[in-house]
């Protein structure tokens, strides 16, 4: 059986996210739970599963929904809400599916049917010139 694929947008940016470190430990669970794809479990299970109520999961989603990371639908049976991972957010089960998820998400975001991920861009601080001052505490 083949190990997953992740995408490298969450593992490499996850660090500069403007999320609590409780909503990151959420994310990493979600891409964690997540069928390939992006398919999540309901709000009920998630709670559940993370041993955490209702309440503090709604809590934990609020920022992802505001950037993008976890969309949501409302569901045409029953009401409530179904959620999936971003696809570029999402894991797969091998590079070939990622890369043409990939691409279909690109497309969509160009036509306006699906969100702009809101990732922040990678950024690196410059090198400083010459040594550094390293002084002992």
């Amino acid at each position: 059986m083949a190990l997953p694929v992740m995408s490298p947008l969450v593992s490499e940016r996850i660090w500069a996210l403007p999320i609590s470190a409780p909503s990151v430990k959420f994310l990493q669970y979600l891409v964690f739970r997540s069928e390939n794809g992006g398919g999540l479990p309901s709000q009920r299970t998630m709670a559940v599963e993370y041993k955490v109520s209702a309440a503090t999961v709604s809590t934990l989603l609020a920022p992802l929904f505001d950037l993008n990371f976890v969309l949501r639908r409302q569901a045409e049976e029953r009401g409530g809400n179904r959620y999936r991972l971003h696809p570029l957010a999402a894991k797969y089960d091998s590079i070939d599916s990622m890369e043409e998820a990939f691409q279909q998400a690109l497309e969509d975001m160009r036509a306006g049917r699906l969100p702009v991920l809101k990732a922040p861009e990678y950024q690196t601080a410059p090198p400083t010139k010459g040594r550094p001052e390293l002084r002992i505490a």
